[in-house]
């Protein structure tokens, strides 16, 4: 389950996963751009602010 304990609404919204462009999209992004290059794929386990 998730837990979540914070002060503000707004700042619970602001670090909501939908806040943020999809990974994916950037890391096609820089790689076509030749910008970088994929050499692994990390998934989060978890988050902690504060």
């Amino acid at each position: 389950g998730i837990y979540v304990r914070t002060a503000s609404w707004g700042g619970l919204a602001e670090e909501a996963g939908q806040a943020y462009k999809n990974i994916d999209d950037v890391a096609e992004a820089t790689e076509l751009s030749h910008l970088s290059r994929r050499v692994a794929r990390l998934v989060p386990i978890g988050n902690v602010k504060g």
